[in-house]
């Protein structure tokens, strides 16, 4: 039986937030009240809802998941794809969900 701690924890960031990003002025917010789906063989094994300030935190067994938002399907998508969940402890993994703004 698994009994070690294993998980992710970071921030989901989403942009580009506007068509023209300067270097002065931030071009990427975070992603408030986006769901991450962890699948694992073709099979959605967990679900989180990002916070107000667009964190995250879930336990996972290790090993390696695709991560997909269903319900967000403007621009590419979610990245990384695919992340790894190490054996006892949580990982802090970041993602970006792209918006679609060219």
């Amino acid at each position: 039986m698994f009994t070690a701690t294993a998980g992710l924890r970071g921030v989901v960031m989403r942009g580009p937030t506007k068509p023209v990003c300067a270097e002065s002025e931030p071009c990427e917010e975070p992603a408030a009240g986006i769901v991450l789906q962890f699948s694992r063989g073709g099979r959605v094994v967990a679900r989180v809802k990002t916070g107000a300030a667009g964190r995250y935190s879930l336990r996972l067994l290790p090993g390696t998941y695709a991560v997909t938002t269903p319900q967000h399907r403007v621009g590419s998508g979610v990245t990384p794809r695919s992340v790894r969940v190490p054996v006892g402890r949580i990982a802090r993994v970041d993602f970006h969900v792209d918006t679609g703004i060219q």
